[in-house]
């Protein structure tokens, strides 16, 4: 779930850093990579609530344990439909405004990050409640089976051709001298396909990614382009 959860936030930040220095060329291309974003959290958000959440509570019998990230979860969610709404209701998109978009995020950044970072301490903390399984048991191997089975499934139904990609695009593949290299675990050939081939309909957005086809963190796209811009500029000065 941390991983998961640090792909949407790296996300998160391309999107920011990104927005207000995007060139107008790009516009459209850096809004379906939003809406990509957006899509991936609505996405998970939901996932949760009608699948995982449930199974855990079954798991450890106690219809409590998630009452504050539903609370978490409220925090934030208005503020990510206005990011959705105003990408959606553009009328083109070079009527895109990087501060506008800016001004949106803010409004539930803090929310937003709090919850991300608090909900992995909760999940955590439940290998103390009285009702987990034991280490070793059947119950415990179910238990973890199941939770990785929703970790397998909550991306790829979410998208393959859109959620997937930005999920793998921004996965740090070097994080924690790339002790996660490998995950999620799946054969390099399937991995290059999702990227490469279902990336491939709308391949125009992944340039916005905070990481390339091999998971290594490269230089955000609108300060290279801008970098570009600037140096066609002054050589037909010169």
């Amino acid at each position: 779930m941390a991983l998961l959860h640090n792909s949407i936030l790296r996300g998160y930040n391309s999107i920011y850093h990104q927005a207000p220095i995007v060139l107008d060329q790009d516009k459209a291309a850096f809004v379906g990579y939003c809406l990509a974003w957006y899509k991936f959290v609505k996405s998970h958000h939901d996932d949760e609530e009608a699948t995982l959440f449930t199974m855990m509570e079954e798991v450890l019998q106690d219809q409590t344990i998630f009452e504050e990230t539903h609370k978490e979860h409220e925090s934030f969610l208005a503020g990510l439909a206005e990011f959705e709404k105003y990408l959606t209701a553009l009328k083109s998109p070079s009527d895109f405004s990087g501060d506008e978009l800016l001004r949106i995020m803010r409004g539930f950044q803090a929310d937003f990050e709090n919850h991300f970072h608090s909900e992995i301490a909760t999940i955590a903390k439940f290998s103390e409640h009285p009702n987990a399984p034991k280490e070793g048991t059947p119950e415990n191997a179910a238990a973890a089976a199941t939770f990785k089975a929703w970790g397998k499934s909550t991306v790829t139904k979410a998208g393959v051709t859109d959620v997937v990609p930005f999920f793998l695009l921004n996965l740090d593949r070097t994080a924690e001298g790339g002790m996660w290299a490998n995950w999620p675990p799946m054969p390099a050939p399937i991995r290059w396909g999702l990227i490469n081939l279902a990336g491939s309909i709308h391949y125009g957005w992944w340039k916005f990614a905070s990481c390339n086809a091999a998971g290594q963190p490269q230089e955000l796209w609108a300060f290279r382009a801008a970098d570009m811009k600037a140096q066609r500029e002054a050589q037909a000065k010169s």
